[in-house]
């Protein structure tokens, strides 16, 4: 199949997290299955732009990304030559995929391949989370909704989602959507031991007790003020918060500790954790803690799985449903007591909490691995027919 996935931003210097990474891991995966794989994105990169040709094909692990500019309106990613090569080749592909909502790529794409009458597929990645959407630009999403977003959902030929719990979300919004499709992500395999030294923020993070780590974003989504308010109760519990810092958090997480008498106990390291730090992160974790307000899958929670950690959730986070399933760890409610008495337990039985990992690193391997994943989605898109073109 000729496949076409239209993204914001993709692989910009491979710094990203979560939904950008899996796109690639996706894209690259379908390449491997013999499919002709084609990503449009633009080249924006934060406040800056990625360092790549433009419009023109990239070749990235089989995959052929075609960057655009975008110079006006980047929070939205406009980019009028994106729009106008989409107009001119969405025709030649058998389906689009679409990965977001709210952006404008997004709407061009669907508004594309609906002219064409090519079927394409939206992944909300999680943006359509009743309580996301409340506390974040309110106003600003429902009037995107209601102009655009409402119609790129009930015109696709299938919504994809990665957990049940994204699933329900999207399914209780009430309207006249096509058939929900719940794929999740895969995961990598951990790369090679590498001699590479550890930062010292790492090594001093790492050393003493063993860790309960939170890995990923650190922002006001995942919950972390949760981690910290359950402290006091977990007296053997040293938690090591690391990632991106979003909208300077860091800082108030750092007060929220001093203010619960942990601060002795809490190490935020503040940037982007990757390679061989990541992994001695990961090795030195006791539990792995996602206590997110909304998650629509937990990329880091699963990596964790697969490392043989142990992994504490809530059920707001999507992937939870196979921690518990496959009793890979725990599934506590949201309140610090609740998130205490699991880490209490977790931390208490060493020999219990290994079988839990070394479960969750089993089934991840039999299951969740990338060819698997893309496996399921081929065969998505061979459903698609014309449906998304019929739909009125």
């Amino acid at each position: 199949m000729r496949l076409l996935h239209v993204v914001p931003t993709y692989l910009p210097a491979l710094r990203y997290g979560g939904p950008i990474r899996t796109v690639h891991a996706l894209c690259r995966a379908l390449a491997a299955r013999g499919h002709d794989v084609h990503v449009f994105t633009t080249n924006v990169d934060g406040g800056q732009d990625s360092d790549v040709p433009l419009q023109r094909p990239v070749d990235l692990e089989g995959v052929k990304v075609t960057y655009f500019p975008s110079s006006l309106l980047r929070r939205l990613y406009w980019s009028p030559p994106m729009g106008r090569a989409l107009a001119r080749q969405v025709a030649g592909f058998d389906a689009v995929h679409l990965h977001a909502v709210y952006l404008w790529p997004i709407w061009a794409g669907a508004r594309a391949a609906r002219a064409h009458r090519v079927p394409y597929v939206i992944s909300p990645r999680g943006m359509l989370v009743p309580e996301l959407m409340r506390r974040k630009s309110r106003w600003a999403k429902a009037a995107w909704i209601a102009l655009i977003e409402r119609t790129n959902l009930e015109r696709a030929a299938a919504i994809h989602t990665t957990s049940t719990v994204e699933a329900g979300h999207i399914a209780g919004l009430g309207w006249k959507l096509p058939p929900i499709a719940m794929i999740p992500h895969g995961v990598d395999d951990p790369p090679a031991p590498s001699a590479a030294p550890l930062s010292p923020d790492v090594a001093s993070a790492i050393g003493g007790s063993a860790p309960v780590l939170a890995l990923g974003r650190i922002s006001w989504e995942k919950g972390l003020d949760r981690l910290i308010a359950a402290l006091p109760l977990a007296p053997a519990a040293r938690l090591v918060i690391a990632g991106d810092d979003a909208d300077g958090h860091a800082a108030v997480l750092a007060a929220e500790a001093q203010r619960a008498g942990v601060a002795g106990r809490v190490t935020i390291l503040a940037r982007h954790v990757a390679g061989a730090d990541k992994e001695a992160l990961f090795a030195a974790a006791r539990v792995f803690a996602m206590t997110s307000l909304s998650e629509n899958f937990g990329l880091a929670a699963f990596e964790a799985m697969r490392r043989g950690v142990p992994v504490l959730t809530t059920a707001d986070v999507g992937m939870s449903e196979i921690v518990r399933d496959a009793h890979a760890g725990l599934v506590v409610d949201t309140a610090p007591a609740a998130i205490a008495e699991g880490l209490n337990a977790l931390l208490a039985d060493a020999a219990r909490s290994r079988a839990m990992g070394e479960t969750g690193r089993a089934l991840v391997v039999a299951q969740y691995g990338w060819p698997s994943i893309a496996h399921r989605m081929e065969t998505l898109y061979r459903s698609l027919g014309d449906v998304g073109a019929a739909r009125p």
